[in-house]
């Protein structure tokens, strides 16, 4: 199924996806005993389901020949994915969320940085700016709870920079992809990468202890929160560029204060909300002076 999307509705849809994937931090608030690897492996096993559901209703029996006949690009796609859904729960154990969601803002950055360098994509001065400005405020937001002061704190930052390297290389892949015109089917390497994320998770999940309840709020964030968002972010790529996306993917972070603070009455602070509104006011400037531009 190939989609027809003109840039502001990529816009519009990449901003639904960040606010699928926010949910996270407020559904696992409201689970009793699974934690870590094996709230991870949940997730990405009910990730694996609902794609075997969507993607064939997508393409076809067809979507099951990547597994076997995908090329390198396939299987680097996977790879990123299965990094990205297992290594910040990772760090969230060896570190605070401070500190894996400052590492997380230089995603833009690393970015523009792959996509200049490996597909020759010139970034625009106003898209720099929103960069920095973005990543600036989300670190704004935290800096009240920063700390490196152990080891572990150390490695739980290292481990989450996995997340904007992992997910840098996938947008430029995309993006390089599209561009040679290589026939790569990079929407089920989402499938890919679950299953990947399953089969490295559930050693160290063992022995599984969810409740009914907590498998009931994992399954609904496998399908809403990444089997869904994941499928529709990938589409987007064909039309934005990739530093864009991952632009816009920082609006994951704002969405996920609010829903902390609607669903389970975290009240942010003021640092939160001022570091909020510099990311939102880079985002949006972003975004009318590329319509500027386009327009001209």
């Amino acid at each position: 199924m190939k989609l027809h999307l003109t840039h502001g509705r990529a816009v519009l849809l990449m901003v639904l996806v960040t606010l699928m994937w926010s949910t996270a931090g407020v559904v696992t608030r409201q689970l009793d005993e699974a934690r870590s690897f094996e709230l991870t492996f949940w997730r990405s096993f009910f990730t694996v389901l609902s794609l075997l559901v969507i993607l064939p209703l997508m393409q076809g029996r067809a979507v099951f020949q990547g597994i076997f006949k995908g090329g390198l690009s396939y299987w680097i796609s996977g790879l990123c994915w299965c990094v990205m859904f297992t290594a910040f729960m990772v760090a969230l154990s060896l570190s605070t969320v401070a500190n894996v969601l400052v590492t997380l803002a230089v995603g833009p950055l690393l970015t523009a940085l792959f996509a200049r360098i490996f597909i020759g994509h010139r970034i625009a001065a106003h898209t720099w700016t929103a960069i920095v400005l973005a990543g600036g405020g989300i670190a704004w937001m935290h800096a009240p709870n920063f700390t490196m002061g152990d080891s572990k704190q150390l490695i739980g930052t290292v481990v989450a920079l996995m997340v904007p390297i992992a997910g840098a290389s996938n947008w430029t892949l995309v993006q390089r992809s599209q561009s040679l015109g290589l026939k790569v089917d990079l929407i089920s390497a989402v499938l890919l990468g679950a299953i990947l994320s399953c089969l490295f998770t559930l050693p160290l999940a063992l022995p599984l202890s969810a409740s009914s309840h907590d498998v009931a709020w994992l399954a609904l964030l496998g399908l809403t929160q990444l089997a869904i968002p994941c499928v529709v972010s990938v589409i987007c790529a064909s039309v934005l560029k990739a530093p864009e996306i991952s632009l816009l993917a920082l609006l994951e972070v704002i969405f996920g204060i609010a829903w902390a603070w609607l669903g389970v009455g975290e009240v942010p602070g003021p640092t939160v909300l001022t570091g909020g509104a510099l990311v939102m006011t880079a985002l949006v400037a972003n975004e009318l002076l590329g319509m500027r531009s386009r327009g001209a």
